[in-house]
């Protein structure tokens, strides 16, 4: 059957104050230097494809003190309209948390849940059809995936990351269509056991080779047809399209300085 996209309904937040001053993943180093109006552009450039796709763009407003924010994703968790709160695993970043539930009180979401665990987001949870599959190694604490499957009702399967430079699950791992369970992903990013569970669960998932996923090309958005993913993950774009999805390849060269590209820059807010 033909691929057919569903409207979403994503928030972000600009990269107003975006900057690398400290390193908490390997992609970050404060001796290269952000230029941030090519981030502003690039990041403009990925709102505005999202809104010519027919989505929904919400803005959280960005704070001066809190470089990180324009990724988004790392924020909270939303489904069916429940908000699982994030707790982050740096200083840095933790005041993000409490920005992030302040814009859901202020936009009428009313469950929202302060988690007790380290989680930060969508960046360790990927939601499917059948499951949420939860990363831990490097950021979450495998105590959240249990607090996680008791807050949304939801089966959660937990992943363990074994390579820094995959330290979300985003990094590694991509929901292409969260109707029919249909995932791509990078096995070297996960344990031996994962890498079993992962290919048991989903069998004719996409596999990444390891170029694609060094241009950090599984952190990618699909609304079911429509893959927006990093430019220079070319060798993602065939298999994609002989699936009967589009590839949109995208320039965030300025925000991988951060260790994030589309999906770190993209929360979605389901139902």
């Amino acid at each position: 059957m033909p691929r057919e996209a569903t409207p979403r309904r994503y928030l972000m937040c600009a990269p107003a104050h975006f900057r690398v001053t400290y390193s908490i993943n390997p992609w970050m180093d404060p001796s290269k230097p952000v230029d941030l109006p090519l981030a502003q552009t690039q990041w403009e450039d990925l709102r505005d494809r999202y809104r010519t796709l027919g989505h929904t763009v919400e803005l959280l407003t960005p704070r001066p003190e809190l470089p990180d924010m324009v990724f988004a994703a790392n924020g909270a968790t939303v489904i069916d309209g429940r908000v699982l709160g994030a707790r982050f695993a740096y200083q840095e970043r933790y005041e993000e948390a409490g920005a992030h539930r302040e814009w859901f009180r202020d936009n009428g979401f009313t469950a929202i849940h302060e988690p007790a665990h380290v989680n930060e987001g969508e960046g360790d949870f990927a939601v499917t059809a059948s499951y949420i599959l939860a990363g831990r190694g490097f950021r979450s604490s495998p105590l959240s995936h249990n607090e996680a499957q008791e807050f949304f009702g939801r089966p959660v399967v937990g992943l363990d990351l074994v390579d820094p430079r995959y330290y979300h699950l985003d990094t590694a791992l991509s929901v292409l269509d969260d109707a029919g369970d249909e995932i791509m992903y990078y096995p070297g990013a996960f344990s031996p056991g994962s890498r079993s569970v992962l290919a048991r669960l989903f069998p004719d998932a996409l596999i990444a080779e390891e170029a694609d996923a060094a241009a950090l090309g599984l952190n990618a958005v699909s609304d079911g047809l429509h893959v927006l993913l990093p430019q220079a993950a070319t060798g993602l774009f065939d298999p994609l399209r002989a699936r009967g999805f589009e590839p949109v390849p995208m320039d965030l060269g300025e925000l991988l300085k951060g260790g994030g590209s589309v999906k770190c820059c993209t929360q979605e807010l389901r139902g």
